[in-house]
Formats: structure tokens, C-alpha cells, sequence
């Protein structure tokens, strides 16, 4: 007789005590099996979810990175990029491997990097016929106790296997820092001429223009401005926009300000695009729309909350269209109202996302249990 068979086997019907045992068990397992039914019926409803708005709609997959996490362990999922051939190239800052290299499959394909406490950002640019890297260190790590530790950051170009080629000069062995002013760098952006523009979002919140040599031409945004809306707080994103051929602008991410700021390529303020309520990161430009990871979002009483980020997709016209993770966008009279995470809770905080050319999305999180990338499968 099994286990299971024992606890409907009353050898006494006299013995009280064996009646109530067996009822008691069968009770439990009659529960159980909602539990274990629920449960399954759960992971079917995550497995088939599908998130977003107007026509921008997305299936869910947590399961889409193949890594293990004592082979490929992860502390923060920062941001990535995709090279010409599909190859996704994640940053994070486990100094185990701070490059992590991906097909569409979520393959790994492989995997460099061991001096980047910080790894944070992560740019692609093509020089004729050859792709490169720009990979920011932000300057914040812990040591090997767990405390954690700032020193300048730092901005490197590699190759696509990670050799170095050279690394920017830190604003103040320059003479565009002084002393006191923080240097966090965050992101960067290349233009088409090669001129490089980093983001000091956890520094000094200047946009700083270097050529492609990496000598400095020029500053803006900073805290500091005569007109309020030429700072910048949290200078987090920087992308050059390409989408009018004749008219290139910069688009700086101001997330303590909750907005996108744009600007001419030499750094003159142009308009800022409100997001209320989403506490954006990088801009990211894919065809004719900007995408972009929400961090944190603020609740029906104004206030921050952890664990509350998604995703958000703006058209050609600076209009949003869909939040993927959040609720649906609501404009009245013209004027985006605030928007809150739904409740699929899909993300916690939302920190990148890389477009494929089959307009997937790859969201990177930060802060979110050491978990890899979701793909977002485009339906």
C-alpha cells in the first residue's frame, strides 16, 4: 500500500483518532491540489502574457536568457546593444564578466570584462566597415565586504571582444572639472562625424563633447543655468536623433525631473518632453519611435515607489504610445497624465531597452534579484 493509500485505510472504524487523521490528511491533500492546480494555472497565465498598447503589444519571457547563475553570475543588468550580425552585448557589473554576449535565442555566445565594478553604460558606433563599444564604468562599486565605494568614473572604447583602444581623459586632468565637481558618468552617444557626448548623470549632470580622437571640445546642461530649463538633474541618457535627416538633435534624459530634453548638437536648449510620473532612462531611437526603460513611477499620491517600473514608447511626434508594464497613455487636453505600473508587475525597475530589427525588445533591469534580460516578443 502507497503512502497516499494509507490515509483512507481505516483498519479500526473505531479508533477516533485514525478517522481524523485520515479526514485531516485528505483535507490537506484535496488543498494541496488547488495549490499545485493554481499554481500551474498561474505559470500559464505569466507564460502567455502579453503586455502594452495600440498596436505596440508584447509577449512576456523571463525565461529567455540561457545562463547559469554560478557560471554567469549577475549583479545589475544595465543596458545593451545589438551589432550588425544580431548579437546582443549586455553590461552589467559583476566583474565575473561583465560583457555578456547573446543571440536572439538567448544563446550565450560569450562573455568579457573584469574591471568594471560599475558597469553601466553601453554604446555601439561603426567606423567604416568596423563596429566599437563605448562601455561606462559609473565609479560606484562595493568592496569585498559589501560597502560600497565611489571613485571617478570612467569611459572606454573596445573592440567587440573587449580590447581596449583607448579611454576618455577625466574632466579634471583636463581643466573642465574642478576639484570639487563629482565626474559619474552614466551614458554616452556618438554622432555620425564621431564626436562623442557622455552623460555625467551621477556626477555633475553635464553633457561633455569629446571628438572622435577623444579630445574635448565642449560642456553643457549642469545644475547651474540662468533658465532652470537648461539643467538637467540626473542626467542619465544622452542618444543623438537622427530621425530628421536635415535637423540632428541631442535627446538627454532629466529623470529627477521626470522628462527628455532636447538639444542642438552643439549643446543649445531646444524643448523638454514631460513623461509625469516615469523616471526615465536612456532614450533609445529605433525607426520612427524612442524607447525607453522606466525606473521607478510615481503612485495616485505622487510619491516614488520601489519595485514600479516599465517600459515606454514615444512616436515621431514626442507622443507616447504605449507603456509596456504600465498603463495605458492618457492625454488630456493635449497633456500626457501621469502614469503608474499596471497591474502585471511585470518589471521592478526598469533600466534599458535594446530594439531589434524584428522589433523585439531586451529590457534590462536594474535592482531586480540578480535577474537577467526579459525579451519582449512583439505579437
Amino acid at each position: 500500500m502507497d503512502n497516499h493509500s494509507k490515509f483512507f485505510y481505516i483498519h479500526d472504524m473505531k479508533n477516533r483518532r485514525t478517522f481524523i487523521q485520515s479526514a485531516t490528511m485528505a483535507s490537506a491533500g484535496l488543498l494541496a491540489s488547488k495549490s499545485f492546480a493554481f499554481n500551474i494555472l498561474h505559470k500559464n497565465i505569466q507564460e502567455d502574457l502579453v503586455i502594452g498598447h495600440n498596436g505596440f503589444k508584447y509577449k512576456v519571457d523571463k525565461q529567455w536568457a540561457k545562463i547559469s547563475p554560478s557560471n554567469n553570475p549577475l549583479i545589475n543588468c544595465h543596458e545593451m546593444v545589438q551589432d550588425s550580425k544580431g548579437r546582443l552585448f549586455m553590461v552589467g557589473d559583476d566583474v565575473h564578466n561583465n560583457v555578456l554576449v547573446f543571440d536572439k535565442s538567448g544563446k550565450l555566445l560569450n562573455s568579457w570584462g573584469h574591471s568594471f565594478p560599475a558597469g553601466h553604460g553601453l554604446t555601439i558606433s561603426k567606423e567604416n566597415d568596423e563596429e566599437f563599444l563605448l562601455l561606462v564604468d559609473n565609479g560606484f562599486y562595493s568592496d569585498a565586504s559589501g560597502k560600497g565605494k565611489s571613485q571617478h568614473g570612467n569611459v572606454v572604447k573596445t573592440d567587440l571582444n573587449g580590447r581596449i583602444i583607448f579611454s576618455l581623459a577625466q574632466p579634471h586632468t583636463i581643466g573642465v572639472y574642478k576639484d570639487e565637481d563629482k565626474y559619474f558618468p552614466t551614458e554616452t552617444a556618438v554622432a555620425p562625424n564621431g564626436d562623442i557626448y557622455v552623460a555625467d548623470g551621477y556626477g555633475s549632470d553635464y553633457i561633455l563633447q569629446f571628438d572622435s580622437r577623444g579630445r574635448f571640445i565642449r560642456k553643457f546642461g549642469g545644475h547651474n543655468n540662468e533658465n532652470p530649463a537648461h539643467n538637467l538633474k540626473n542626467a542619465h541618457g544622452v542618444v543623438v536623433d537622427l530621425r530628421d535627416k536635415n535637423n540632428p538633435v541631442l535627446i538627454c534624459t532629466s529623470r529627477e525631473e521626470c522628462c527628455f530634453k532636447i538639444f542642438t548638437m552643439d549643446g543649445k536648449y531646444l524643448k523638454t518632453i514631460d513623461l509625469p510620473g516615469m523616471y526615465v532612462c536612456r532614450p533609445v531611437i529605433h525607426g520612427d519611435h524612442l524607447y525607453a526603460g522606466v525606473c521607478w513611477s510615481k503612485d495616485k499620491e505622487g510619491k516614488r515607489n520601489a519595485n514600479t517600473g516599465f517600459m515606454t514608447i514615444l512616436d515621431s511626434k514626442n507622443k507616447v504610445v504605449s507603456s509596456p508594464g504600465g498603463n495605458a497613455p492618457v492625454y488630456e487636453n493635449g497633456i500626457l497624465q501621469p502614469t503608474l505600473q499596471d497591474a502585471s508587475r511585470v518589471f521592478m525597475h526598469g533600466h534599458d531597452v535594446c530594439v531589434d530589427d524584428d522589433e523585439n525588445l531586451y529590457v534590462c533591469q536594474w535592482n531586480a534579484n540578480q535577474t537577467p534580460p526579459i525579451k519582449l516578443t512583439r505579437v
